[in-house]
């Protein structure tokens, strides 16, 4: 299981490359636009189109909100028609704001739209979420530990077995109250 602290595991850097272009041709935006619409720098989003840097799930979700997109659409590579996911396996991306980290199981095939990460968290800072594309919704299964989630103005905590669901197109929080704090989190995209 990897540490929510630690770097991310096989980011595959060549398939955020490809689809950060992809995307951005789709939507017919320029690198500074795209970067401006993100709030990032041009530079950052030059050297993850070029398949280099080591991109926070900050900067991944800000540019899947700026591209209308899913973020699984930035991350997730091609999968076979069955697919196992281990435990510790899968793609995980940290947060820069606090030891979070997100590890994405599933993607929405074309035509369905939800996307399924495990997420583990430990005590100390909370991570802030931007809102994401309009008509998103999470949907989360506290596995270990307790948590703090929820949009910023109606923050609930869990325990084992709880669940909640919440709007992921307004700002939300996520913050871990107990050590070894993991949940299983649905993102549908309406």
């Amino acid at each position: 299981m990897q540490d929510a602290g630690s770097k991310p595991r096989g980011v595959p850097l060549e398939v955020i490359s490809a689809a950060l272009r992809r995307e951005r041709g789709r939507a017919g935006l320029s690198l500074t636009e795209l970067a401006k619409r993100a709030k990032i720098a041009k530079s950052t989003l030059s050297q993850l189109e070029a398949g280099a840097g080591n991109p926070s799930v900050e900067t991944l979700w800000a540019l899947g909100v700026a591209l209308g997109v899913p973020f699984s659409r930035l991350v997730d590579p091609p999968v076979p028609p069955v697919r196992v996911v281990r435990t510790g396996e899968g793609m995980s991306v940290p947060s820069d704001q606090a030891n979070f980290t997100g590890t994405l199981l599933a993607s929405s095939p074309p035509g369905v739209r939800r996307d399924v990460y495990v997420i583990a968290m430990e005590p100390g800072a909370a991570r802030h979420a931007e809102a994401h594309i309009p008509g998103s919704v999470e949907h989360l299964i506290v596995i270990s530990g307790r948590l703090r989630v929820g949009p910023v103005d109606g923050l609930v905590e869990l325990g084992p077995g709880d669940y909640v669901s919440f709007p992921g197109d307004v700002p939300h929080r996520y913050e871990a109250l107990a050590p070894g704090s993991r949940a299983a989190m649905v993102m549908e995209h309406v």
